[in-house]
């Protein structure tokens, strides 16, 4: 699964630029140890560096970087991580509403040095002293500032097609912070476990759909979420959700008018999106206020159930949702 957000995707800067590594060539000596020397300045550079394979090729870059930046989707998937960058892009306020303290204190102590990944202040991110750049955005952003940022420091680029658990691990090799990773993925696979356990007969005889929108949506739309929280649950868990055949685009982008709300009717639950406090999220209110959402089967006999999905780039929140699925299953009639 990509980990790209569900929305319309729609000056040279001199540096040094940093050696992936450095080659000593010992010169004749008169007694000394000049030679030994070289060779082990030689030896403890290399082991300073190590390679990583990304959108932008092989990378040789810290084997222990102190000072990252991360750029568009890398911003909070490093920080979800453990990590504490030093300069990052800004993300949206409900993305910041719904961080842990610890990570929105990490990410409110960076700097910001830009909107977005083509709109980087190139200076200011040269200013930092960067060791290390991590970024994922649209290749016509690479484009814009790609070549900058790489003169700069390391850069590791990573396609908006990546798969979020790739994706995840690539971020925690390249920042070095595994430990974190290695923590929510045990998690992770706890928390599927218990629900297959739990709720393997519903999982097995039960049809289910996700419909959202989002506030970039049209009025008056909706859509069946197949990407997103909602894949995680059709690929991990196991629920029958509809998807999109295989080379079409997802079912997430087609708008869908209110009057095809009744067309819900035909499966068995429904799970819509909510907020930290369980209350539909405010693009979803116009949703849930028609008449037609309120005549739905599975609205009135209490299986339409809200799902908190905070994320879906990186474990952390992946891990909130699926204690929130968790829980929204448990109310289901005969479930109590």
């Amino acid at each position: 699964m990509s980990n790209t957000p569900l929305m319309r995707r729609g000056a040279a800067l001199a540096a040094t630029l940093m050696s992936a590594s450095l080659v000593l060539t010992a010169c004749g000596s008169d007694g000394d140890d000049t030679g030994d020397e070289a060779a082990a300045t030689q030896s403890d550079k290399a082991a300073g560096t190590r390679s990583v394979k990304a959108e932008n090729g092989t990378i040789e870059i810290p084997a222990d970087p102190q000072r990252i930046i991360t750029i568009g989707n890398t911003n909070l998937p490093f920080i979800d991580l453990g990590g504490k960058p030093v300069g990052v892009t800004e993300v949206s306020a409900a993305d910041l509403d719904v961080l842990p303290d610890e990570q929105k204190t990490a990410y409110e102590a960076a700097e910001i040095i830009g909107s977005s990944g083509g709109e980087v202040d190139l200076e200011k991110l040269a200013a930092l002293k960067p060791d290390l750049i991590l970024v994922q955005f649209s290749s016509d952003d690479w484009d814009k500032v790609g070549k900058e940022l790489e003169t700069v420091a390391p850069t590791v680029n990573w396609s908006l097609d990546t798969e979020w658990k790739a994706f995840a691990d690539a971020i925690a090799e390249a920042g070095n912070v595994a430990d974190g990773l290695s923590r929510q993925k045990a998690e992770f696979k706890e928390k599927v476990a218990k629900i297959q356990e739990t709720y393997g007969k519903i999982i097995k005889d039960t049809s289910f759909v996700d419909v959202s929108r989002g506030d970039w949506s049209d009025p008056g739309t909706f859509y069946i979420a197949d990407i997103g929280c909602s894949e995680i649950t059709r690929d991990d868990i196991g629920l029958d959700l509809p998807e999109a055949a295989e080379g079409k685009d997802p079912l997430a982008y087609e708008s869908l008018p209110f009057e095809q709300i009744s067309e819900l009717s035909k499966y068995d639950v429904i799970t819509y999106p909510v907020d930290a406090d369980g209350k539909p999220t405010e693009p979803f209110k116009t949703v849930v206020a028609t008449n037609t959402w309120k005549a739905l089967p599975a609205v009135s006999s209490g299986r339409a159930l809200g799902v908190f999905c905070p994320g879906n780039n990186s474990y952390g929140p992946v891990n909130q949702y699926l204690d929130s699925l968790d829980s929204a299953l448990a109310t289901l009639p005969g479930e109590q």
